[in-house]
């Protein structure tokens, strides 16, 4: 089993789509996290360090990650998405476009 976490600035769209999306996958255990303080679940070290693999929706997202947490995320490997802010909680279009992103590294 692999962890993995998503993370996007509040945690309400975004992130927390892609876990509900892959919460109960065969293959990973997903989380998601926020960088903002008003996040729904702030990211924090130990989410960090529990994490095999992190997806960052934006660049500055893993700007953030780097910064704020430089111990837990120098072996951490990151990936931007490239998903920006314009949509809601599982909207149709955002869960493909978080399929779509994530699929060459994580099997269906």
């Amino acid at each position: 089993m692999q962890n993995v976490l998503f993370i996007c600035s509040r945690n309400r769209w975004r992130s927390l789509t892609a876990e509900t999306i892959y919460k109960k996958h065969k293959t990973i255990r997903a989380k998601s996290a926020g960088t903002e303080n008003n996040a729904r679940i702030k990211v924090n070290g130990k989410q960090l360090l529990w994490a095999d693999l992190v997806f960052a929706m934006e660049k500055h997202h893993k700007e953030k990650l780097i910064q704020q947490f430089p111990n837990e995320t120098k072996d951490l490997e990151i990936l931007i998405l490239d998903i920006a802010d314009e949509y809601k909680y599982m909207d149709q279009e955002l869960i493909e476009e978080i399929q779509n992103s994530v699929s060459y590294y994580i099997s269906e």
